[in-house]
């Protein structure tokens, strides 16, 4: 949506989008050693060369080896029926047998994102208060049945709430997830004294840095692409059953209806309740599209 919109301007005309897959590898290249033919695998929204310096750290995306963030965005993406991904070694996940394709492609960004970006740049501990601040009533209502306590638009009065709950101290962890200047600077004014405001929404326009007021505050600001180092540990949860990703899915569209997900998503309309549904029996395993991984 923020490409649809060009806040992410370097994305060149007639680029095939996408950076969220499941797939079975069709072919691969020479310098593909721990991949093959057949296999099932998530991509990752991130690419990882493995050699930099950065990825030597696990801090893939910034990757200044050719990777990081380029599927549907300096590359063609995954909204395809065939997707030439790069570096596939440390770039794909293969995925096992007990693990469906739809609570896969889940790992691909979304989870990754919400926890590295989210949890842990924000330094979530247990018994924090920890604000999400979003625009979306039907993203909001999900919150709810994911475990919220309480759902606020950030377009009411989010601070006379939150100032009600915390005896006027503020929270502890804010993280923005929608990416306008206006929720940023809300953000920064919900954190308590001492408290973490983490950036999760990707921006298109400038977002006023009030540091007169920021610094009296010892307030920690931590922005960035998600690095995906954990979605390791998120595929062994997913496929223990400790995580239910498949959850988060509310709608489901097939390839040739990519120009009515996109309508539907840009809209925020009201949408169906998450839930785990079950796979039906005559759905394969493997997801329609086949990566192609060189």
């Amino acid at each position: 949506m923020h490409i649809l919109k060009r806040d992410v301007p370097e994305v060149e005309a007639g680029r095939v989008l996408g950076h969220e897959a499941v797939g079975t590898i069709e072919s691969v290249g020479p310098a593909v050693l721990g991949r093959k033919p057949g296999d099932w695998v998530l991509i990752s929204c991130i690419t990882a060369c493995g050699r930099c310096d950065c990825c030597r750290t696990g801090t893939y995306g910034r990757c200044q080896g050719g990777g990081g963030w380029t599927l549907g965005h300096t590359i063609d993406g995954t909204q395809a029926e065939y997707v030439r991904v790069s570096f596939a070694d440390t770039s794909t996940h293969l995925l096992p047998e007990a693990v469906c394709d739809a609570a896969a492609v889940m790992l691909a960004d979304i989870l990754p994102t919400s926890y590295e970006v989210g949890v842990l740049n924000g330094r979530v501990t247990p018994g924090d208060t920890v604000v999400v601040v979003d625009l979306a009533g039907s993203r909001l209502d999900a919150a709810k049945l994911f475990g919220a306590d309480i759902a606020i638009n950030a377009s009411d009065d989010p601070m006379t709430v939150i100032a009600e709950l915390t005896d006027d101290l503020g929270a502890d962890t804010v993280i923005e997830a929608i990416g306008v200047p206006e929720s940023f600077e809300l953000c920064t004014r919900l954190v308590h004294p001492g408290g973490q405001a983490a950036n999760v929404g990707v921006h298109g326009k400038p977002a006023t840095l009030h540091l007169e007021e920021l610094l009296i505050r010892d307030i920690t600001l931590t922005t960035g692409v998600v690095d995906t180092n954990f979605t390791p540990r998120l595929l062994r949860m997913l496929a223990a059953g400790r995580l239910d990703a498949e959850r988060y899915i509310t709608h489901r569209y097939r390839f040739d209806e990519f120009e009515t997900a996109c309508n539907v998503f840009s809209r925020r309309a009201a949408r169906p309740r998450p839930s785990a549904r079950p796979r039906p029996a005559t759905e394969p395993r493997h997801a329609q599209a086949r990566a192609r991984s060189n």
